[in-house]
C-alpha cells in the first residue's frame, strides 16, 4: 500500500499509538504520522503509508485547522485539563476582555511551546524531563494563526484555529489566560483539518479494526497527494533519467513546463508524473538553471 490515511483519531491514544496499531492491522511497516496530535486531542492524523513517508516531511509542513475549548479560571503544568492544576482562580473575563485578548494573540509571532510536550531538549524529550522533576521551557518558535471565536458561555470560549506548523493550542490557551488575567487551559480539541486532509476523508481505528478491506477504500494515492505543488508530464526519456536520480530540463517534458517558470524562484518543489498518469518523484530546482532535481524518487 502506499498513500495516506486518514485516520480520526479517538482521544486517550499518542499519535504513536494510532502509528502502531495501523501497523499491526496492516501489517505495513513503512507508516508514519504527518503531525502529532496530543493524547487528549481528537480529529485529523494522516498516516503517510509506503512510499508515501518520503513525502511526510511536505506533508508535515501544512497548515492546521482546531476546533479548541479553552477554560478560564484554571491553570495547569500541561496548559490543559489533563495535568496538574497550578492554580485556580474561578475568574472568567468579560466579552471585551476576551476579544482583546484573541486580537493580541492573533497574528504572527514567537510562541514559547509547553513545558510538557515533545520538544527535545539535548536530546530528551521535555514531558520526560519535567516527569523526572527538572521542567524546562523549550525555546519559542516562529507561528502564525488566526482565531475566530465560535461561543463562550460557563466559563469556556470555543475557538475556531487556523495555524501554522508547529503551533501548540495548549500554549494558546494559556497565554489567552494570562493576558486576560484570569489563568486558563485547554479543556478539549479536535483537529479538523491538516493541509489538504479534512474529516471528511477520515476514518475511525474502530472501522479498521472491524474490517482491514477499508484501509484499500479509504487510501488516497501518491498521485492525489501535494495538489498545491505544480506537477510536470515527462517524456519516456525524462521517465528514464529521474529513475537514476538525473536532473531533467524542458526537453524531457510533455507538459507543465512553464517558460522561466525555475528561473522566477519558483516553485520550490514539483511533482514530476508518466505519460500514464504515475507519480513518479518529487523534485527541486537543480543546481543548473533550468533543471529540476528528483529529491524523493517513489517509483
Amino acid at each position: 500500500m502506499d498513500g495516506v490515511l486518514v485516520i480520526d483519531k479517538p482521544t486517550g491514544m499518542t499519535s504513536h499509538d494510532v502509528v502502531a496499531a495501523v501497523r499491526r492491522l496492516l501489517g505495513e511497516r513503512r507508516i508514519g504520522h504527518t503531525g502529532t496530535l496530543d493524547p487528549m486531542a481528537t480529529g485529523v492524523l494522516p498516516l503517510a503509508i509506503g512510499r508515501a513517508t518520503r513525502l511526510v516531511s511536505l506533508l508535515t509542513a501544512s497548515t492546521k485547522e482546531y476546533l479548541a475549548e479553552v477554560r478560564f479560571g484554571l491553570t495547569t503544568d500541561s496548559y490543559d485539563v489533563t495535568g496538574e492544576e497550578t492554580s485556580c482562580t474561578g475568574l472568567i473575563p468579560d466579552a471585551g476582555t476576551l476579544d482583546q485578548a484573541l486580537t493580541h494573540l492573533s497574528g504572527s509571532y514567537l510562541q514559547p511551546p509547553p513545558p510538557v510536550s515533545a520538544k527535545k531538549i539535548a536530546g530528551r524529550r521535555a514531558y520526560d524531563l519535567a516527569r523526572a522533576g527538572t521542567p524546562v521551557q523549550p525555546a519559542s518558535v516562529p507561528v502564525t494563526v488566526s482565531l475566530e471565536l465560535l461561543g463562550f458561555g460557563g466559563g469556556v470560549a470555543t475557538l475556531r484555529v487556523r495555524s501554522s506548523p508547529g503551533f501548540y493550542v495548549r500554549s494558546l490557551a494559556h497565554a489567552l489566560g494570562e493576558v486576560a488575567g484570569t489563568g486558563a487551559c485547554l479543556q478539549a480539541l479536535r483537529r479538523v483539518a491538516s493541509g489538504d486532509f479534512t474529516l471528511a476523508s477520515a476514518i475511525g481505528l474502530d472501522r479498521l479494526q472491524d474490517s482491514r478491506g477499508v484501509a484499500p477504500a479509504s487510501l488516497l494515492p501518491l498521485e492525489q497527494l501535494l495538489p498545491g505543488v505544480p506537477a510536470v508530464v515527462l517524456t519516456a526519456d525524462g521517465e528514464q533519467r529521474v529513475s537514476h536520480g538525473r536532473d531533467v530540463g524542458a526537453p524531457h517534458v510533455q507538459s507543465g513546463w512553464a517558460a522561466g517558470w525555475l528561473d522566477q524562484g519558483v516553485p520550490a518543489h514539483a511533482r514530476l508524473f508518466s505519460g500514464q498518469g504515475q507519480l513518479l518523484a518529487l523534485a527541486v530546482p537543480g543546481e543548473l538553471s533550468g533543471f529540476l532535481h528528483p529529491s524523493a524518487v517513489l517509483r
